[in-house]
């Protein structure tokens, strides 16, 4: 959890300082006074683009001198800092008590988990958005998961550049590639199987409540053919698609409603919100078994798109420790939740 954040630059905050408590941070104010931007910057200190996937250099403060600043203290007093200087604004840099540090490496020290409106329709978009959540599930449950992911997909994106020249391709370098994706993927497969069979088990387990409760499953990326075989023979196809047809970058994440047997993308838009959150609640649960420690929960405008019912039940949930940041516009939406929680009017 966080017991400091300090922003400096970041997108209208130009300077902005919070001490959040355990339990509840709840951010109010009207619209445009930045209350999902500061979500954002939590979402920083964990590997990958954050809760919107902006480009680095949208998040700098329009009038700002140039480049941004995300600092925050966690527990046992360390120092996280991440953001970029105005004369290099793509270039994310990262310092972990003061010394430089791969992005990959915040996952050793804070796990972080969002829930947005952008996030309403998961279940029946594309696949690599429920990729996306999958990997930040599994990446709480095990922070070595953001290093594999990210040495898979620079051998692929290799790979895909020397197949679109076939002339040129060297046949022993795209066989260090594959042999490096294989090794890699097999891992990533094999760490979301994991964590979705563990997910799955508490999911069954709980009682029917106010949260639509979902059964979960990973989908395979093609048949049982191991990768490096995969990727070998599919060299000429993949050259003529301009991308890799297997791996377990093509894998999805399957739900349904449990207690109904529908499929997630057939529920209605209040039990897909029900389903995603009663997923995020049990892996948080889940979380703090293996880690001892639950994960940072950011969720944007969560509670306003909930019924009393629901909402009593989510603060319920919530009050059992760990650190959740929640956005609203009404100071009301709120009222039922203890006196302990850090309250924070912007604007």
């Amino acid at each position: 959890m966080l017991s400091r954040l300090v922003l400096t630059d970041y997108r209208n905050h130009a300077t902005l300082s919070l001490t959040p408590g355990v339990g509840l941070v709840v951010l109010t104010g009207e619209n445009g006074a930045g209350k999902t931007n500061v979500l954002e910057a939590v979402s920083l200190l964990a590997p990958g683009r954050g809760l919107r996937r902006a480009s680095l250099g949208q998040i700098a403060r329009s009038d700002g001198p140039g480049g941004f600043g995300v600092a925050a203290t966690i527990v046992d007093g360390v120092e996280l800092a991440t953001g970029t200087r105005a004369d290099a604004p793509e270039r994310r840099v990262l310092r972990i008590q003061g010394a430089p540090a791969a992005t990959t490496a915040l996952a050793e020290w804070l796990a972080v988990l969002w829930l947005t409106p952008a996030m309403d329709r998961l279940f029946v978009e594309a696949a690599g958005g429920r990729r996306r959540f999958l990997d930040r599930l599994v990446l709480a449950l095990d922070p070595a998961h953001a290093r594999h992911a990210q040495r898979y997909d620079a051998a692929m994106r290799a790979r895909n550049r020397l197949l679109g020249d076939p002339k040129s391709a060297d046949p022993a370098w795209l066989t260090a590639l594959e042999t490096q994706m294989a090794e890699h993927g097999e891992v990533i497969d094999g760490a979301r199987r994991d964590a979705v069979a563990l997910l799955d088990d508490r999911l069954a387990v709980a009682p029917p409540g106010p949260f639509a409760r979902a059964r979960v499953a990973l989908n395979g990326s093609g048949d049982d053919t191991p990768l490096l075989d995969a990727l070998r023979r599919g060299r000429a196809r993949d050259a003529a698609a301009g991308r890799t047809l297997a791996g377990p970058h093509r894998s999805d994440l399957y739900v349904i409603h449990r207690d109904k047997n529908q499929t997630a993308a057939l529920a209605s838009t209040g039990e897909q919100k029900a389903l995603l959150l009663g997923i995020v609640l049990a892996h948080a649960e889940l979380v703090a078994e293996r880690r001892g420690a639950r994960p940072v929960l950011l969720l944007d405008e969560v509670a306003a798109h909930l019924d009393p019912l629901r909402r009593a039940a989510l603060f319920d949930r919530l009050s059992d420790g760990g650190q959740t940041w929640m956005t609203g516009t009404e100071d009301a939406l709120f009222a039922d939740i203890g006196a302990d929680a850090t309250r924070v009017r912007l604007g």
